[in-house]
């Protein structure tokens, strides 16, 4: 289990970084193959730039602690908080995309889709298949084994920077990470509008 200590950093690093790990939860489980960062100074599309729930969230809770919300009304969106343990400074990790791995079954049901490049291609397809939801906001992603990141050994991508998608601030940030070519990411590099 990858500890705290991880996201002791800035959100940069540590979403570059979660790239070919691998997300548990319960018996469903994908290598992480596309992350967004968000920090909390001079990035405007940051929750903690702009919500002071956000940011109370970011004071009280730990490095590791997942950050889940609703976007648009209809998707939940997994984040992670990182709080670099130098500057101060926090931020999140949006998990946009996994490569599915185990509890296939019951994310194919969930989601109600067959093709597995498709089960978590995107951060909505990627919690309604995990089953991750407004019950994991404030939950720790480093204390237990069913709901957790792992190191994967075994697994090497090139990982390439690109720009974040569907926000309409800081566009200009290379801050997305994906494992370059991979057929499941949301959306394949220099394609982000």
């Amino acid at each position: 289990m990858i500890p705290s200590s991880f996201f002791e950093r800035d959100p940069v690093t540590s979403a570059r970084e979660l790239i070919g790990t691998t997300l548990v939860h319960k018996s469903s489980a994908g290598i992480v193959i596309e992350t967004e960062a968000y920090a909390e100074h001079g990035d405007e599309a940051c929750h903690l730039f702009t919500r002071p729930s956000a940011r109370t969230f970011a004071e009280t809770h730990s490095p590791g602690t997942a950050y889940v919300y609703l976007n648009y009304g209809v998707h939940w969106l997994a984040n992670v908080l990182c709080k670099d343990s130098e500057t101060g400074e926090s931020g999140f990790v949006l998990l946009r995309a996994l490569e599915p791995i185990s509890g296939l079954s019951v994310m194919k049901r969930r989601r109600k889709q067959a093709d597995l490049r498709a089960l978590c291609s995107g951060p909505g397809k990627l919690g309604q298949a995990l089953g991750i939801g407004k019950t994991h906001h404030g939950n720790s992603f480093c204390k237990e084994d069913y709901f957790c990141f792992r190191e994967d050994k075994n697994t090497s991508f090139d990982i390439v920077a690109d720009r974040r998608i569907g926000i309409s601030s800081a566009k200009e940030l290379k801050w997305r990470f994906l494992a370059h070519d991979h057929p499941g990411v949301s959306v394949p590099f220099g394609k982000a509008k």
